[in-house]
Order: structure tokens, then C-alpha cells, then sequence
């Protein structure tokens, strides 16, 4: 179950969880969005809360230190285990998010490039000595398709797109295959979407909502347990405006409107990501849950 954030897709994967269940369908949710990932970015991340799953079982949620890397192909091992293990219980695996490269990692039969310690070395002198901006303009010229997809100021991706290749790779391939093969047959896609009007409006009040519930404090817990540490956790939207705000350097109001205006890009690129998937059931947040549960699964 895939869309942009803010477009419902927890509360319909629940339903739909609920209404296999119904049907002696016995179903389990994995989680596919890489903030959620982590122990204790919990308002930030929209994370459901335990008491909120309906006995539902949940998987890769909590499961990283905010020092830790989120890696991808650690990410595809792990969601692909927790499938496997539904699917041998008898049960509906129902993967909900919206990483596109995450859940395309696990859909699809996709592999990754391996790692070269000495491509990356050199990489990571070139980025102290010359900068994120320079490395993502070498990105460019060598790979202008991958440059388009990956943010400027996601140094790790930028780095990684250089190490493969460096490895003497024609593209850095980190992306949807042009002709993808599914990992496991069946697979449903449903994709959960609103207009963007309507779903503008419901992330600027979410990320108000994140600072009334209380992101500022959260924040505050995590940084002594090391997020400033992390390579992925402190670049999260709203976590990376959040600790500028801490640290004086944003107002709050600030803090909040670039929030928001990171959180409608990203909104922009899911849709452009999970558009280009075949076959998607696309519904809206209210659908019947008894009808998506009619699908194959």
C-alpha cells in the first residue's frame, strides 16, 4: 500500500487488515517508511502507537538507534524476513508506506551494487575538500538521470551514487527497474491518494500539529541519546528544523514553514515515484475495505 504522506494509508491498511482478518484471513503489517524505523521518532514520523494497532502485529517498526544508517539493502533483507514469515503463518503480508525506494526494493526484484571502502574514501576527502554541492554536480555530469532523483543535500545518497560508479557502473541504478519484475507472486499494489489541494492542507496542519504535540521535546530526548550522531535520523524533515531551532538558529515559525514547504516536495516526488508503478489499485482514504480485500493477495 503505497501514496504520499499524509494520504491516509495507515488507517486504510488497519481496515483492510481488519476485514482480511474478517474473512479468516489471518493479515500483519510491515512498515515501509524509513523514519519509522527508528526508536523514538515517534511525532515527527506519524508512528502509530501501540495502543492504536488494534492487536494488529506490526513489523520494522522501532527497530534502529537514531546513530544508526537506515540502508536500504539492510532494509530489504529484514521487510523480505518478515514477509516470508507471514506468508509461512498462513497470513496477508500487507507492506504500507511511502519510501518509494524502499518499497521498491522489496516488490521488486532488486539488487544492489556492492560497496567499495577505497571508492568511498576517496569520495568522502573530495566532499571535505570540495563540498555537497560539488559532488552533486559530478553526480550530474556523470549520471544526469540519478542527479534528477536524488536531493543535493542528501550527502549519503550523492556519496553513494559516486561509489557505484566508481565501480566502473554505466548508472547508479537506485531506482524503479524500467521493466520490473515482482519479488513474489501475487502482489497487490493499492495506492491510497487525495487531491493535492486537499492534501496540501492537511500536511501544513500536520506539521503544526507536530509542534503542538510536542516534536521540540522529542527532539530533546533524542539528541541525548546521540541523533546528531546519525548519518540519516538528524537530516529527517522536521527532526534536521527542529534541532536548527534548538540550536537558535530558526524562529519557530520558521522552523515550522520550511517543514511544511520540505514536506510538500517530498509529497511531490512519492507521487511522481509511485505513478510510474504498473498495475496500482488507486483509492482514496475512505475506501470500502471490503472491496480492496477482494484482491488477490
Amino acid at each position: 500500500m503505497v501514496g504520499a504522506t499524509g494520504t491516509g494509508k495507515t488507517d486504510v491498511s488497519l481496515r483492510l487488515a481488519e476485514a482480511l482478518i474478517a474473512r479468516g484471513r489471518p493479515a500483519e503489517i510491515v512498515n515501509a517508511d524509513a523514519m519509522q524505523l527508528y526508536r523514538g521518532m515517534d511525532i515527527g514520523t506519524a508512528k502509530l502507537p501501540l495502543a492504536d494497532r488494534r492487536g494488529i502485529p506490526h513489523h520494522l517498526f522501532d527497530e534502529l538507534e537514531v546513530t544508526e544508517e537506515a540502508a536500504v539493502a539492510w532494509y530489504q533483507r529484514e521487510a523480505r524476513h518478515a514477509i516470508e514469515g507471514i506468508l509461512e503463518r498462513g497470513g496477508d503480508a500487507i507492506l504500507v508506506g511511502g519510501s518509494g525506494l524502499y518499497v521498491s526494493s522489496v516488490i521488486y526484484d532488486f539488487r544492489f551494487p556492492p560497496r567499495d571502502d577505497d571508492v568511498r574514501a576517496r569520495l568522502e576527502s573530495a566532499l571535505e575538500r570540495d563540498g555537497v554541492d560539488a559532488m552533486h554536480s559530478r553526480l550530474r555530469s556523470l549520471d544526469p538521470a540519478a542527479a534528477e532523483r536524488i536531493d543535493p543535500r542528501n550527502v549519503r545518497r550523492v556519496l553513494r551514487a559516486l561509489e557505484v560508479l566508481g565501480q566502473g557502473e554505466s548508472t547508479h541504478g537506485a531506482a524503479l527497474p524500467s521493466a520490473p519484475v515482482l519479488w513474489h507472486v501475487p502482489t497487490t499494489l493499492i495506492g491510497v491518494h487525495l487531491g493535492r489541494a486537499e492534501l496540501v492542507a492537511k500536511l501544513d496542519e500536520r506539521v503544526e500539529r507536530m509542534w503542538e504535540r510536542g516534536l521540540l521535546e522529542e527532539v530533546r530526548r533524542l539528541r541525548v541519546r546521540g541523533l546528531e550522531e546519525g548519518t540519516t535520523a538528524p537530516r529527517a524533515i522536521g527532526y534536521a528544523q527542529a534541532l536548527a531551532q534548538l540550536d537558535g538558529g530558526l524562529p519557530e515559525s520558521q522552523a515550522i514553514a520550511e517543514t511544511q514547504a520540505l514536506t510538500r516536495r517530498y509529497a511531490r516526488r512519492q507521487v511522481s515515484w509511485f505513478r510510474r508503478y504498473a498495475d496500482v489499485r488507486w483509492t482514496d482514504p475512505g475506501a470500502d475495505a471490503g472491496v480492496l480485500a477482494e484482491s488477490p493477495a
